[in-house]
């Protein structure tokens, strides 16, 4: 599964009712019965498995715990992590 975060367009540190607004709009834009592309169908399930981990609380602890575990093993990744922040808060 692609990330869960960049399937809804929404930084890590997205309150519960950004995800739930993030995946309204990306479910309204990619549900199969209102997007004919062939792709739609595969990308509403990406964002519905997104949506599903991220608004359960224990479900989010966990892999946001595995995610920093990941992003330690990996200090490149982990820099550009923290960069795109920073530009993401200096952006807004």
């Amino acid at each position: 599964m692609r990330d869960p975060y960049e399937a809804l367009g929404i930084s890590p540190t997205a309150a519960a009712d950004d995800i739930k607004t993030a995946y309204r709009k990306a479910a309204r834009q990619y549900h199969p019965d209102r997007n004919p592309d062939p792709g739609a169908a595969d990308r509403f399930r990406h964002i519905q498995a997104a949506y599903d981990l991220l608004s359960d609380d224990a479900k989010r602890r966990d892999y946001d715990a595995l995610r920093r575990r990941n992003l330690i093993d990996d200090p490149l990744q982990e820099a550009t992590s923290l960069w795109a922040s920073y530009i993401e808060k200096v952006i807004s």
